[in-house]
C-alpha cells in the first residue's frame, strides 16, 4: 500500500553520520535490486559524504498465503482512501516547500519591502502553515493559492535587485547594429 504505516516492514538500517544540511541539500542514492531467487538487495548512499548501508531481504516474510492475500485486498479495498493520504501528503511538502523559500526570501529582501508587504506575506505565510497541520488538502491548496499571489512582491524586488546588481544583462533592447540579411544555400557538386 501507498500508506507506509498500513504495510509489514521487512527490514530496516539507519543511514548514519550524516552532516546537517539545509532543506533540500542532502543527496540519498537509494538502489534497490531483486535478484532471480526473490532476494531484495536495498543499499543507500550518501552522495556527499559517501557512506553507505545495505541490507538483503529474503523470501521468508514470515507470512502465510492468506495473510498475503488478505493484504492484497486490503490494498484494493483502501486504493482510493490511499490515493486521497497520498495527495494529501504530496500538498502539505509542496506547501512546506513554498513557506521555507517565501521566509528565506523574504529574510533576502526584508530592506526592498514595506512593512505593510511584509506583514501581508508573514501572515499568508502563518495561515498556510497552521493549514498545513490539518488534513484539509482543499484548505492547504488555496492557503497556498493566496501565499503565492501575495509573494509576487517578492519575484518583483528579487527581479529588479537583480537587474540593479547586474546592469550589463540584457534588457530586452535591441542593438543597433543588427542588420537583417537574406541568405541563399549554395551546394557544391562533388
Amino acid at each position: 500500500r501507498e500508506v507506509a504505516s498500513a504495510n509489514k516492514s521487512l527490514g530496516q538500517f539507519n543511514l548514519e553520520g550524516i552532516a546537517p544540511a539545509p532543506k533540500g541539500q542532502p543527496q540519498i542514492e537509494v538502489t534497490l535490486d531483486l535478484d532471480s531467487d526473490g532476494i531484495l538487495h536495498v543499499s543507500a548512499k550518501d552522495k556527499n559524504t559517501g557512506k553507505e548501508q545495505s541490507i538483503t531481504i529474503k523470501s521468508s516474510s514470515g507470512l502465510s498465503d492468506e495473510e498475503v492475500e488478505k493484504m492484497i485486498k486490503d490494498a484494493e479495498t483502501h486504493a482510493e482512501e490511499d490515493k486521497k493520504f497520498q495527495e494529501l501528503i504530496t500538498a502539505r511538502n509542496m506547501a512546506d516547500s513554498l513557506v521555507h523559500s517565501t521566509k528565506q526570501t523574504l529574510e533576502e529582501l526584508k530592506e526592498e519591502i514595506s512593512d505593510e508587504e511584509k506583514s501581508t506575506i508573514e501572515s499568508a505565510v502563518n495561515e498556510l502553515e497552521e493549514s498545513i497541520k490539518g488534513d484539509d488538502k482543499d484548505d492547504i491548496d488555496a492557503k497556498v493559492q493566496n501565499l503565492s499571489e501575495k509573494a509576487q512582491v517578492l519575484a518583483q524586488k528579487a527581479q529588479e535587485k537583480a537587474s540593479a546588481e547586474n546592469p550589463e544583462a540584457d534588457n530586452g533592447k535591441a542593438d543597433e547594429d543588427v542588420v537583417d540579411a537574406d541568405f541563399e544555400e549554395v551546394k557544391e557538386e562533388k
